[in-house]
């Protein structure tokens, strides 16, 4: 074999291990292994936070236990972005009717230095009946979003202006566990949100 193609094998074989251990860091095996890496499995989302609700109260993953978790992480001066999807959030639950009372709907701030409980109190409701609103310290947030795969970043302030936050924008839903069902992206509509829940209920 010429020396090219030895070359060409080398990099092909070293992409393709590259991707399958990729790949399989988002997983978590179930079951055993058979002729080699089994990729299906439950995405490595969600786990335990410790974060303080807008009354003040401290509120962690195990409060919400027995019910399905519907999180959101934005925050309050986000010009649309977040206020679109907490709405779209809040219009999901209402097509629920009272199996809505299965669900725990949570806005997680990714902004702890303005969203403080006082400025939250009543914030996320505008949206939607029952969505708890949580922040926490700088650390306890950036805990949280870890765990979740939530990507966030304080823009720098132009002109004088308030500073933004980027962010992924990822709408969570967990089982009664807290554990990963589902993801649903900017695009999702409330009817995709309730059929997800009502296929979980």
């Amino acid at each position: 074999m010429s020396r090219t193609k030895l070359i060409a094998l080398f990099l092909g074989t070293a992409l393709a291990l590259s991707i399958g251990i990729a790949l399989s860091g988002l997983f978590l095996p179930q079951g055993p292994l058979v002729g080699g890496i089994k990729m299906t499995g439950t995405p490595l989302i969600g786990g335990p936070f410790h974060l303080v609700d807008e009354d003040g109260r401290p509120r962690s993953d195990a409060d919400f236990r027995g019910k399905l978790m519907l999180i959101y992480f934005g925050y309050s001066f986000c010009p649309d972005l977040c206020p679109t999807t907490l709405a779209t959030m809040g219009q999901a639950l209402d097509k629920l009717g009272p199996q809505a009372s299965q669900v725990a709907p949570l806005f997680v701030t990714i902004d702890p230095e303005r969203d403080t409980p006082e400025h939250l109190k009543g914030y996320a409701e505008q949206f939607g009946p029952g969505i708890t609103s949580l922040t926490g310290t700088p650390a306890e947030i950036a805990e949280a979003a870890h765990a979740y795969k939530v990507y966030y970043h304080k823009a720098e302030a132009k002109d004088g202006a308030p500073y933004l936050m980027d962010h992924s924008s990822v709408v969570y839903l967990m089982d009664r566990d807290g554990r990963y069902l589902a993801n649903f992206g900017p695009d999702a509509t409330p009817d995709d949100i309730a059929k997800a829940i009502k296929s979980r209920l």
